[in-house]
C-alpha cells in the first residue's frame, strides 16, 4: 500500500475504533506498509492519528504507536537523505558516468564488507527525536515576517518552534502559529505584558516532550485555536502530569489531619491489596454540611489507602 488514498480509510477506521483490539489490529496493518513518505503521511494524516495514540491509556496500544512513529520517522529521514544525494548529482547537469558509478559501487561493497551485517534497530533518540529536537523555523528555512512588528513576528516564530518538534508539515504549522499569535494578540489588546506572558505559557506547554498529544491536537485542528489560546497551564498538561497532580492532591488530602486528630484502629475494614484487617481510619467533612462524612482508611500492614462516603 503506497498511496495516501489507500491510507485514508485506515486512518478513518483508526479514529473511530472503540476497542483496544480494533486499534491494535489497524496499527499492525499500518505498521506493515511497505512505502511511507512524508507526502503520504501529510496527505493522509496518518502521522497525526497514530501519534495521538502514544498517550493512550492502554500500554500495548501506546507502545505499538510509539514503535510505528519511530519507524516512520526513520523512513522519512532516509527519503530526505536520498533526495539530498540525488540533488547533488543533478547539480552537475548530468548523471554520474560509468567510472564514477563503478567506483561508488566498489566503495559501498567495501563498506558493507567491513561493517557487521547484524541489523540495528534505530532508536527514537538516535533518529527521529534527535533530529526534531534541533528543528526550528530557522532550520526549516522559514522566515516569519508577516506583521511588520518584530515582537509579534518573534512570538509567532516561538510558537512555530514549539509545534514543529514532532511534525513534518511546516506549511500547516506556520498557519497554526500565525493563527495562535493573532488570537493571543486580540485576547490581550495588543503586545502587552499579558500577551507576552500568554505566548510564553503556550510555548512552554507545547514544547514539553512528554505532551505530544497537545501539539498534535493543535496542528491537526482537533483542538480549536480559539479554545487552546484560552486554556490554563493545568488544562494543557499531559495526561501523565494530570494523573501525577491528582495523586499528589490525594496524598495531601490524607495528610490534612491536625496534631489533635487521632486515627482509630479497627478490624472493620479489609485492605484490598494485602487482605489484612489491621487498619486505622478517620472521618472528615470534605463536602457540604448536608452530605455524609468521608471515611479515610489506612492499612497498617502495607500502607494502602482508600476512602469512601
Amino acid at each position: 500500500m503506497s498511496g495516501a488514498a489507500e491510507l485514508k480509510p485506515l486512518v478513518k477506521s483508526l479514529n473511530s475504533a472503540s476497542t483496544d483490539e480494533e486499534i491494535i489490529t489497524i496499527l499492525n496493518t499500518l505498521k506493515q506498509q511497505a512505502k511511507i513518505t512524508e507526502a503520504i503521511l501529510r496527505e493522509s494524516k496518518a502521522g497525526l492519528a497514530v501519534g495521538k495514540l502514544r498517550q493512550h491509556a492502554s500500554k500495548p496500544v501506546a507502545e505499538l504507536a510509539k514503535e510505528i512513529v519511530r519507524k516512520w520517522k526513520t523512513e522519512v529521514e532516509r527519503e530526505k537523505q536520498a533526495a539530498g544525494g540525488g540533488a547533488k548529482g543533478a547539480a552537475n547537469g548530468k548523471p554520474p558516468g560509468p567510472k564514477a558509478a563503478k567506483k561508488a559501487a566498489s566503495a559501498q561493497s567495501a563498506s558493507s564488507a567491513a561493517t557487521p551485517t547484524t541489523p540495528v534497530t534505530p532508536t527514537a533518540s538516535a533518529s527521529g527525536s534527535k533530529l526534531n529536537e534541533t528543528r526550528s523555523a530557522k532550520s526549516d528555512g522559514i522566515k516569519i515576517e508577516y506583521t511588520g512588528d518584530k515582537t509579534r513576528d518573534k512570538c509567532a516564530e516561538l510558537i512555530y518552534d514549539a509545534l514543529v518538534f514532532d511534525s513534518g508539515a511546516p506549511e500547516l504549522i506556520l498557519t497554526r502559529a500565525k493563527e495562535i499569535e493573532k488570537t493571543v494578540l486580540n485576547d490581550n489588546g495588543g503586545t502587552t505584558a499579558a500577551y507576552k506572558a500568554k505566548i510564553r505559557s503556550l510555548y512552554v506547554n507545547l514544547k514539553d516532550k512528554n505532551n505530544p498529544g497537545l501539539r498534535e491536537s493543535v496542528v491537526s485542528g482537533d483542538l480549536a485555536v480559539s479554545k487552546f489560546c484560552r486554556m490554563s497551564s493545568k488544562e494543557m498538561a499531559s495526561e501523565e502530569r494530570k494523573a501525577a497532580d491528582a495523586k499528589i492532591a490525594q496524598e495531601n488530602l490524607f495528610k490534612t489531619l491536625g496534631a489533635e486528630d487521632v486515627e482509630a484502629e479497627t478490624d472493620a475494614f479489609q485492605c484490598g491489596r494485602c487482605k489484612q484487617r489491621k487498619c486505622r481510619y478517620r472521618q472528615a467533612q470534605t463536602r457540604s454540611a448536608d452530605e455524609p462524612m468521608t471515611t479515610f482508611v489506612t492499612c497498617t500492614v502495607c500502607n494502602n489507602r482508600w476512602k469512601f462516603s
